[in-house]
């Protein structure tokens, strides 16, 4: 069974999800696989390796400055297959590659998922690719692989483009928790919190994750309330650029956590 289904169809009831998101290659080229190795021993569920790219139209200036701190550093899709392939039987719980269309486009889309194969990736987040190539080019490779593409939908998705996102997608489902780019936030307003009741009314198939914004315990606990777990990149991202170390970086992170 792929890892993400395993990991949500054993979760016991009142278990609530931490992913965490990182961009490869930063803060330097060679601690991908320390980074990984500590958040698994740390208790992450799962992670999100990003890969840096020069545009990335949905990130922050927190996760923009990651990307080009990677690509500075000389991180691109080959060295982080080879990376993660030398730590592979080591990791247990699921990654998830999070990037642009481009990239992966110039790696080629067969060989992207079958070096994921190979490198212990379970799945992928690809924010800007469009639904209809998904289905028709991308989801047949993926589902030859194992590999899950989890989709993204935001405050502004329709109920009827979230029943055909969950209908045609397995895994998990990324709730965007605003349309704006990836940030830490101070709380969820009102008409946040009102989204979030919306799809918890939908009773979808797919199980839900919220991520962006979430950065101290007020977010954490709306998202976990309204979810199967929370996401948080912009938050770690920071602290791991600031402090260069993932232990430091995590035992802050958890201190801003538990408010």
């Amino acid at each position: 069974m792929n890892k993400i289904n395993k990991l949500f169809a054993e979760r016991p009831q009142d278990k609530k999800f931490l992913s965490l998101y990182f961009c490869a290659g930063c803060p330097t080229l060679e601690g991908t696989g320390d980074v990984i190795l500590t958040m698994q021993r740390r208790g992450i569920d799962f992670i999100e390796v990003g890969i840096p790219f020069s545009d990335p139209l949905a990130d922050g200036p927190v996760i923009q400055s990651a990307a080009t701190q990677a690509l500075k550093n000389g991180m691109n899709l080959k060295t982080l297959f080879t990376q993660l392939r030398a730590f592979k039987d080591d990791v247990q719980i699921p990654l998830i590659l999070m990037g642009y269309l481009n990239p992966i486009l110039h790696y080629g889309i067969e060989a992207f998922c079958q070096s994921c194969v190979e490198s212990g990736v379970s799945g992928m987040i690809i924010p800007d690719l469009p639904f209809d190539d998904y289905q028709k080019i991308v989801k047949p490779i993926a589902d030859k692989y194992d590999l899950r593409i989890i989709m993204l939908i935001t405050p502004e998705t329709s109920e009827e483009r979230i029943r055909f996102i969950d209908n045609n997608t397995d895994g998990f489902i990324y709730m965007v928790s605003s349309a704006a780019i990836t940030g830490a936030q101070k709380s969820f307003d009102d008409a946040k919190q009102e989204y979030f009741r919306r799809i918890n009314g939908m009773n979808l198939r797919n199980p839900r994750m919220i991520g962006f914004g979430i950065s101290n315990k007020q977010t954490l606990d709306a998202a976990q309330n309204n979810a199967a777990g929370a996401i948080i990149g912009s938050k770690f991202v920071q602290l791991l650029q600031t402090h260069g170390n993932v232990a430091t970086a995590l035992d802050k992170l958890f201190e801003a956590l538990e408010g």
